[in-house]
């Protein structure tokens, strides 16, 4: 039976199963053999972390022609403003080209009763900071990073608040949930049939003796 883990990934783990550097891996909090991540999830970022042992499930996750949408909460330098917000939701120009246009609000952080980062970030008494909430369904490396620098608010903090219909709910920094049911189903594309090459014609038979030329 497929298996599916939700795994709130804290602040500082790679994610992978073993490093030569010695830094926090999934090993530390994962024992479950057989199965890899769906996706990727930054170093320093933290959040929801799918893994599966289900190649058909974790390509279904992962590959961004699936177009699953990601909710990311962004604790960003400066207090974000409408023009930034409309930027956001019409698409960034980036190094590797324009993003698809986004979903963005500002968020209160209370809202979210959110656990302290360990260890914190750093703010600067000088700079406020904002909290926004993006939702893309590209994966580019450090996509929403360069969004919102690209605006002009340098994220400080990033959390990846869910993935498709999976969420963080229920789940603290390290803690993981395992489902085995209601997992969607992978639908095979529509097979097109090719077009004929000019200058061919449809084959004349068929039933009922429409179509046939009789010889006179």
């Amino acid at each position: 039976m497929t298996q599916l883990i939700l795994f709130n990934k804290p602040y500082g783990v790679l994610c992978q199963f073993t490093d030569p550097e010695g830094r926090p891996t999934l090993a530390d909090y994962i024992n479950k053999p057989g199965v890899y991540a769906a996706g990727r999830l930054d170093y320093d970022s933290e959040g929801l972390l799918l893994l599966t042992d289900d190649g058909r499930l974790q390509h279904q996750i992962a590959h961004p022609d699936n177009k699953q949408p990601k909710v990311y909460w962004a604790q960003v330098e400066g207090e974000v403003t409408e023009e930034a917000l409309y930027m956001l939701r019409h698409g960034v120009d980036l190094k590797d080209g324009r993003t698809a246009p986004a979903k963005a609000r500002i968020i209160v952080e209370p809202e979210m009763d959110l656990w302290p980062r360990t260890p914190p970030i750093r703010e600067r008494k000088s700079i406020p900071t904002s909290w926004i909430e993006l939702t893309i369904t590209e994966g580019r490396n450090r996509q929403v990073r360069r969004m919102t620098a690209a605006v002009g608010h340098p994220t400080l903090r990033l959390i990846r608040r869910s993935i498709g219909n999976w969420s963080l709910d229920g789940l603290q920094p390290g803690e993981q949930r395992t489902e085995t049911a209601g997992l969607p189903q992978i639908k095979a594309r529509p097979q097109t049939r090719p077009k004929p090459k000019a200058g061919t014609h449809k084959p004349s038979g068929s039933r009922g003796g429409q179509g046939r030329s009789r010889k006179r």
